[in-house]
C-alpha cells in the first residue's frame, strides 16, 4: 500500500467515468493502491486472498458471465463483492449495471462507475495513473533541466551557480523543469520522474536579480512539467588537492529511492563554461545508454598502441 492517495472523484473525472450509483462518502473516498482487479475468480465464488483496496473492473467477459447467472446468484455475488467495501466498481464498454448490482451497491454504500472505453484501455490507464499518483517520492534541493532530451539533475552547495547554469542552458534552447526544489517520484524500479512543486513551477531565483518567470521571459517552449532523471550532475568547488576523473572509464551512481542513477562530478573554476560542459555530459550519457562508451574505446586504442610498440621492440 502506498503512503499517498488519490481521490476517487479525480480518477473518475480523468477517465470520463459517469456515476451509476454514488455512495454517500463518494466525495471523500481515497484510492491507496496502484493496482486494478477484474474479479474473475470471485465470479465463481473464490474470494480467498481478495484485495479489498483495489478498484474492481467488470469488462465484457465478466458482464457476459453475469448475464448467464440467475438473479439470485448475481445478488449473492455483488453482495459478497461489496461487503469487502471496495473503493468502487467500474463497468467498461458503456455496459449498464444489472439491477442486482445497483441493489447491493445501495445496501453496502459502494459507488458504481461507468466507462465508455474498452476494458483494456480503462485498466491500463487506471494502473498508469495510479502508479504515477501513488509513487514513492522525495524532494531534493537542486535544478532539473532537459538537455537534448536528457533529464539532468544539477546538485551542489547553495550559491555555487546551479540556477545561473540553468539560465545559460535556457538561452541555448534547452528546457527547465524545476529550480531550487525538485520533487522526485519513483515511477518504476529503474526510473525516476522529476517535477517542480506547484508553488514555484516555472520560476528561477537569481541572486542579485531576483525571481524570474521562465515561461514569460523565454517562452513556453523553455519549460516542461516533468522529465525522467537520466543523470545527476554534482557541481563542486575546484580543489587542487582532489583527484578528478579524467577518462570516465568507471561509471559512478547515486542511489535515489532505491534507483541507481548515473552521476558525474564537475569541479568549478573561473572561466569554465558549465552550460557547454553539461551539454556534453548529456550527449555522452545518451551515447552510453545506447551502448557506446568513448572512454572505453579510447582506452582500448591506447592499449592496442602499446601492445604494437611492445611487439616491435621484441622483434
Amino acid at each position: 500500500m502506498s503512503n499517498y492517495s488519490i481521490p476517487l472523484k479525480k480518477l473518475a473525472e480523468e477517465f470520463n467515468l459517469s456515476v451509476a450509483w454514488q455512495s454517500t462518502d463518494y466525495e471523500h473516498i481515497e484510492v491507496t493502491v496502484d493496482e486494478v482487479s477484474r474479479p474473475g475468480l470471485p465470479l465463481v465464488g473464490f474470494f480467498e486472498h481478495f484485495e479489498a483496496r483495489r478498484l474492481e473492473v467488470l469488462g465484457l467477459v465478466e458482464m457476459t458471465y453475469l448475464d448467464r447467472m440467475t438473479g439470485e446468484a448475481r445478488r449473492e455475488f455483488f453482495g459478497r463483492l461489496f461487503a469487502y467495501h471496495i473503493p468502487a466498481l467500474v463497468i467498461s464498454r458503456g455496459q449498464q449495471p444489472h439491477p442486482e448490482c445497483l441493489e447491493m451497491a445501495k445496501v453496502h454504500n459502494i459507488s458504481v462507475l461507468l466507462g465508455q472505453e474498452s476494458t483494456s484501455y480503462i485498466v491500463s490507464g487506471l494502473i498508469a495513473s495510479l502508479k504515477s499518483a501513488l509513487a514513492p517520492r522525495i524532494t531534493r534541493h537542486g535544478v532539473l533541466v532537459e538537455v537534448y532530451g536528457e533529464g539532468l539533475l544539477i546538485v551542489g552547495e547553495s550559491g555555487i551557480g546551479k540556477s545561473e547554469t540553468a539560465v545559460e542552458l535556457l538561452k541555448r534552447g534547452h528546457r527547465l523543469i524545476a529550480d531550487d526544489a525538485v520533487e522526485i517520484k519513483k515511477v518504476s524500479s529503474t526510473q525516476l520522474m522529476g517535477t517542480a512543486p506547484e508553488l514555484i513551477r516555472n520560476y528561477i531565483e537569481l541572486r542579485g536579480i531576483g525571481v524570474i518567470n521562465v515561461a514569460k521571459l523565454f517562452g513556453m517552449a523553455s519549460i516542461k512539467d516533468e522529465n525522467v532523471i537520466n543523470l545527476v550532475v554534482n557541481i563542486v568547488p575546484w580543489d587542487s588537492t582532489a583527484e578528478y576523473d579524467r577518462l570516465g572509464i568507471e561509471d559512478t551512481y547515486v542511489d535515489i529511492l532505491g534507483v541507481r542513477v548515473p552521476s558525474v562530478t564537475v569541479p568549478v573554476t573561473p572561466g569554465r563554461n558549465l552550460a557547454v560542459i553539461l551539454e556534453i555530459a548529456a550527449m555522452n550519457n545518451r551515447q552510453k545508454r545506447m551502448g557506446y562508451n568513448a572512454a572505453e574505446e579510447f582506452t582500448a586504442q591506447i592499449n592496442r598502441h602499446f601492445d604494437a610498440v611492445t611487439a616491435q621492440k621484441e622483434n
